[in-house]
């Protein structure tokens, strides 16, 4: 069995391979899991670290494009 990652900085951006690829920002560890949100605020949900790894650079431009751009048209505040 491969060791455990070491948890993130809360805030860092990861993805979420046992949910499509999901980009969401490291909030925090409960109990076996990691919780993370999606970018900018919403609901969080939690899961394995071992089906988390880093956002790539591309990853992190589009989540952080797509939180401005629902912003821009008052979809979220």
């Amino acid at each position: 069995m491969p060791p455990a990652p070491a948890v993130p900085a809360r805030g860092v951006l990861l993805v979420d391979t046992s949910r499509g690829e999901r980009v969401g920002e490291f909030r925090g560890v409960a109990g076996p899991y990691w919780s993370l949100r999606p970018v900018g605020g919403g609901r969080e949900w939690e899961v394995e670290p071992r089906f988390v790894r880093p956002a790539l650079l591309m990853e992190q431009l589009r989540a952080r494009t797509a939180r401005l751009n629902a912003r821009s048209r008052g979809e979220v505040l």
